[in-house]
């Protein structure tokens, strides 16, 4: 039997793991013809170009790799045109794909998704999910000239049972599901055991594009929602405050990497810092703790600009001024 002539299109970590999971399955009946995936770019401080992980992953596959700047320039849909790929499977990529490639495989251009389409359509599914759910899973759509907008070929609930859980726990969570899903339905796909069914549009929402300044910590907000956001932005952007420095009288960054909640207020101001009262007078073991609108957050781990993160204890050490400022 011919292998199916296959283009995968991603960037991200989550793509590198559904890829990786999926292909080690089934790559005696798919052959890849290419991966497509972004432009190498700067990473860090000293800038240096990166590729992609979906691109680490190819490159340690040897297979065939692009990196159009746009993908729905003419150029680039004559150079998937000329693979004559039976089937596309894309995941995270970030780019609209034309119809003008859409078209072209006989199977179609599959999306797998982390969310329960109609619901969070666009970038950031994992994230909203977090903030705002109990419930969440993955979508195989076959793609149309909308974002997340096409019909439905299956799709995977999973629970949030961890009330703690981070972005980077959900989304490998979401990529394994990914890849079981793929593996289940691919074959079922390619036979025409199973049909696509449209979305009820009426119940589309959408999520936005995370930018750094979503990191950015409005003490006004409760400890519940305060922590929450930590979780969700702890791979990037991360949630982060701004704190006077005494010497300098210059706003510096601070990270808030890890924090608990206590259901209680204080006298204290919003986003003032202070050592909590029910502890022994010296400062060991004591915690560092945060007035929200509603609530304290306990800071546990923390990371000044150009420093590593570190647990509370060690940085209350070198920075004993925090207790007493306001966060802003």
């Amino acid at each position: 039997m011919n292998k199916i002539r296959t283009i995968l299109i991603g960037t991200p970590e989550f793509a590198e793991k559904i890829f990786r999971k999926f292909y080690d399955v089934l790559k005696d009946r798919l052959e890849i013809i290419a991966v497509v995936t972004t432009q190498d770019k700067p990473v860090g401080r000293k800038q240096i170009l990166t590729p992609s992980p979906v691109k680490k992953w190819a490159e340690e596959n040897n297979l065939k790799i692009l990196q159009p700047e746009k993908i729905a320039d003419p150029e680039q849909c004559r150079r998937i045109k000329e693979l004559t790929p039976d089937l596309i499977i894309l995941t995270a990529y970030g780019q609209i794909i034309p119809k003008e490639i859409l078209g072209i495989p006989k199977y179609g251009a599959l999306n797998v998704h982390p969310s329960l389409l109609p619901k969070y359509r666009g970038a950031s599914p994992i994230q909203a999910a977090i903030l705002n759910e109990q419930e969440t899973g993955v979508t195989i759509i076959l793609m149309d000239e909308e974002m997340d907008h096409g019909p439905i070929i299956s799709n995977l609930k999973s629970q949030i049972s961890n009330p703690k859980i981070t972005y980077r726990e959900l989304s490998e969570k979401l990529a394994n599901l990914g890849a079981e899903l793929l593996i289940k339905t691919l074959p079922d796909w390619i036979s025409g055991k199973i049909k696509a069914g449209p979305q009820d549009h009426v119940k589309a929402t959408f999520c936005k594009i995370i930018k750094k300044e979503d990191g950015k910590i409005d003490w006004n907000k409760s400890a519940e929602e305060i922590e929450k956001q930590i979780r969700t932005y702890a791979a990037w952007p991360t949630a982060y405050a701004e704190i006077l420095n005494p010497k300098s009288q210059i706003l510096n960054k601070l990270k808030i990497l890890n924090a608990e909640i206590q259901n209680k207020n204080t006298e204290h101001k919003i986003g003032e810092v202070f050592l909590d009262e029910n502890k022994p007078a010296c400062r060991r073991g004591r915690n560092l703790c945060v007035q929200t609108g509603d609530g304290i957050l306990i800071l546990k781990q923390v990371q000044s600009e150009g420093k590593k993160p570190m647990p509370i204890k060690d940085f209350l050490n070198g920075h004993p001024e925090i207790v007493g400022n306001t966060l802003k």
